[in-house]
């Protein structure tokens, strides 16, 4: 089932998302819930999607990139669940690339991330699984965990004359950061 996806304003979206019960992931229910944000996922064509995203204030995430129509050029991220998951920055440098969100929808922002993280979770067995993820792979994982701390890309931004509509962005920011290359 598609879930309806929160916009900028809604209150879980600015607020600390809660541990999930291990005993809990295995239900009938909650691996319902997984599916459904992966369908989601799927239907507005994110590479992520965060438990507070569809209003609900609990620590999931799920995420994958393959052959993505806005990111062709990434490589692969398997499809991956998060729950309760825990960030350990491995490497410190800091890469800013462009950013959009399905909660923020139609705009684009340049946000530095991280090159280089390791992530501990629980999978959707309800078994630990640990994943190193560097560059896009990072990012990813970088911005969907953001969102279970009440955060969102537009608070990493150090400069917002970096932010625009994602039709302009196209035509003109875009254009501009081919000619920088």
């Amino acid at each position: 089932m598609i879930l309806k996806v929160a916009r900028l304003g809604f209150p879980a979206l600015r607020t600390a998302a809660g541990p999930v019960a291990p005993d809990k992931i295995k239900t009938p229910e909650f691996q319902r819930l997984i599916d459904d944000m992966i369908e989601t996922m799927y239907e507005y064509s994110g590479v992520g999607l965060a438990a507070p995203q569809v209003h609900l204030g609990i620590q999931l995430a799920v995420l994958e990139v393959h052959e993505h129509p806005r990111y062709p050029d990434m490589p692969d991220v398997p499809l991956t669940v998060l729950i309760n998951p825990a960030v350990t920055i491995l490497d410190q440098t800091k890469i800013e690339d462009w950013e959009g969100c399905l909660s923020v929808p139609e705009l684009r922002g340049r946000v530095p991330r991280f090159k280089q993280l390791r992530v501990t979770a629980l999978g959707r067995d309800a078994q630990p699984i640990e994943i190193v993820a560097s560059d896009f792979h990072a990012r990813v994982i970088q911005h969907e965990t953001d969102h279970l701390k009440g955060e969102i890309y537009l608070d990493r931004m150090p400069n917002m004359k970096a932010l625009g509509f994602l039709q302009e962005w196209q035509r003109y920011m875009m254009r501009e950061e081919t000619k920088k290359d």
